[in-house]
């Protein structure tokens, strides 16, 4: 089994240390992940550098839904890779499509540009892509250095055989991080079927507010109760990584 770097999702302080604690070399950092993730705010970003000494990923993505963005939002962006430059960030993690779904190669070079000399990860809209196989070489034009991708596939292990051409087809150009769904139950599968050195995980767990009582004037959200937390715990981590060790 080849070396493996593993990468961990986090919203928050407390489960940028957990993934550290648990043996991460390296954290995402996100907002919003309801909503598939969404730019932190600078104080998250200055805080979590502050904690953490490994890898730090910020997002880069101004709002939530499709990845076609406006030229006011485009220029949100280039605000927000220049935060995380100022912030200490490692790297940062976007992604661009036209209208037509395929990669917006202009505009994502000009902020991997404007990125260096951070390492840049091209996210999961890669998936969206009606050609995998044109998306990998438009996204190697831009010069990133990753691209986080479950194959086009509902999670990592469906599509691991995908993920597998691509790292073949990738040749050392560009490097396959695998997300989707992964976990200690199952990274090692994906490992060994796709063949990628990198995955990203979630590992999310629901834990109950700290606060003593609710309030009855807030209406929570379909389905939600919105005084609970969603974090990643360090043990999970740990079990992640023990099971790749064995």
């Amino acid at each position: 089994m080849p070396e493996l770097l593993i990468e961990i999702c986090v919203d928050a302080v407390d489960s940028a240390l957990a993934a550290q604690r648990g043996g991460a070399q390296r954290v995402e950092l996100c907002s919003n992940l309801l909503e598939g993730g969404v730019t932190p705010s600078a104080g998250l970003i200055a805080i979590v550098r502050k904690k953490v000494t490994i890898g730090l990923q910020v997002m880069v993505r101004p709002r939530g839904g499709d990845f076609c963005y406006s030229d006011d939002e485009f220029e949100t962006m280039r605000q927000d890779v220049l935060t995380a430059k100022s912030l200490g960030a490692d790297g940062v993690v976007l992604g661009l499509l036209r209208a037509d779904n395929r990669v917006d190669v202009e505009k994502t070079r000009q902020l991997i540009e404007l990125s260096h000399p951070l390492d840049v990860t091209f996210h999961r809209a890669f998936d969206l892509c009606p050609d995998l196989s044109t998306a990998l070489e438009d996204v190697i034009s831009t010069g990133a250095r990753r691209i986080l991708t479950s194959g086009g596939e509902p999670s990592a292990l469906a599509g691991a055989q995908s993920l597998a051409r691509l790292a073949q087809a990738s040749a050392g150009r560009i490097a396959i991080l695998a997300g989707g769904g992964i976990n200690h139950n199952n990274a090692r599968e994906v490992v060994e079927k796709s063949g990628v050195s990198e995955l990203h995980a979630g590992l999310r767990s629901v834990t109950p507010s700290r606060a003593q009582h609710g309030s009855k004037n807030i209406s929570p959200a379909a389905g939600m109760d919105e005084t609970q937390r969603f974090i990643v715990l360090q043990e999970n981590v740990e079990k992640l990584v023990q099971s790749l060790a064995r």
